[in-house]
């Protein structure tokens, strides 16, 4: 069976997405939507056969479409998730997956509720270094996990290198929820448990500029009393690179991966990304088309992306308040 897509957003992410699912002989990408038709165009260009709209109802009421790929500004992510899901649409949505949990929870009732299903693009879980991690983790290789440590240093959050919406909190729901909602739902999902607690500091690193703070630090504690310790920095010079330390430790064993260590040329010159978390895009998009045949189980499951993003949320409001917050307790 071909699947056919259309993908909601017009963006560099969108471009990332349809020249994944391209790749993928089993679909095709129907529409490419966006606000400004010729950038609609552009991206829909990447995938043969692509047609570039304005009119999203049009869009969402044809029947040769099977599912929605919602990559747009995350305001618009519940709204059209939502919309998509009444439409009788299969949704993946880039993440943070909303704005806030009641917006999360409807989406999921809007979709899996109705019989399609959901999936939060959660691409971290899909590098080479991080599923091998997670498949040890899954596999006992070192008991219970009891500690996470995750230094995340990378480099784009400059003024002018964002736009306004994702500056703006009531929007882009602060840095804990834009950028480190990647964090928070890949310790959540190798806890394997519920974060109840989150204590957030946020420093500028280089980028005094910026309105919000380039780097943070998130202290989690999960409902077994295990720690995540997260470390993020969006501040090295050089846009594009990334350095990242990962520990895990268990009850019977310690995983970790530097990104440091992986193969290849590295200088402040080159901006290869590194060859642990290559290809990741394509992975998850092969991976979403392979749960909607049935062929796959789902690797993201919405009850750790919920928590994540409860936790991401409370996290923007200890930074608010400057106190530890308990999950549940945010706004």
């Amino acid at each position: 069976m071909t699947v056919r897509v259309a993908v909601i957003g017009s963006g560099a992410i969108a471009r990332d997405h349809v020249s994944a699912l391209a790749r993928i002989p089993s679909v095709e990408v129907a529409y490419v939507f966006g606000s400004d038709l010729d950038r609609a165009a552009s991206v829909a260009a990447l995938a043969p056969g692509a047609k570039a709209s304005t009119d999203l109802a049009k869009i969402l009421a044809d029947p040769s479409v099977h599912a929605v790929n919602v990559v747009g500004a995350t305001p618009d992510h519940a709204p059209v998730t939502i919309a998509a899901g009444r439409a009788g649409k299969h949704v993946h949505v880039e993440k943070p997956a909303a704005l806030t949990v009641a917006d999360f929870d409807a989406m999921v009732e809007a979709t899996e509720g109705g019989g399609a299903s959901l999936m939060v693009g959660q691409t971290v879980r899909f590098q080479p270094s991080i599923s091998s991690i997670g498949n040890s983790v899954a596999q006992g290789a070192i008991g219970d996990p009891r500690l996470i440590h995750l230094s995340w240093y990378t480099g784009h959050v400059w003024p002018g290198g964002w736009r306004g919406w994702q500056h703006d909190k009531d929007r882009s729901g602060g840095h804990p929820v834009h950028n480190g909602t990647h964090a928070l739902d890949l310790v959540t999902w190798l806890i394997g448990r519920r974060p109840i607690r989150v204590f957030a500091r946020s420093f500028p690193t280089f980028a005094a500029g910026m309105p919000v703070h380039d780097s943070f630090h998130l202290t989690v504690r999960f409902e077994d009393g295990s720690l995540a310790l997260i470390e993020l920095a969006y501040a090295l010079p050089q846009s594009g690179k990334m350095v990242r330390r990962i520990v895990v430790s268990g009850t019977s064993g310690t995983l970790a991966h530097d990104t440091g260590d992986d193969p290849g040329l590295m200088t402040d010159t080159t901006n290869a990304p590194p060859s642990s978390i290559e290809d990741a895009m394509a992975h998850q998009m092969r991976h979403w088309i392979a749960t909607l045949d049935g062929s796959a189980t789902p690797i993201v499951e919405n009850w750790q992306v919920r928590a994540a993003l409860a936790t991401a949320i409370a996290a923007q409001q200890s930074l608010d308040t400057g106190r530890a917050i308990s999950i549940g307790e945010h706004r």
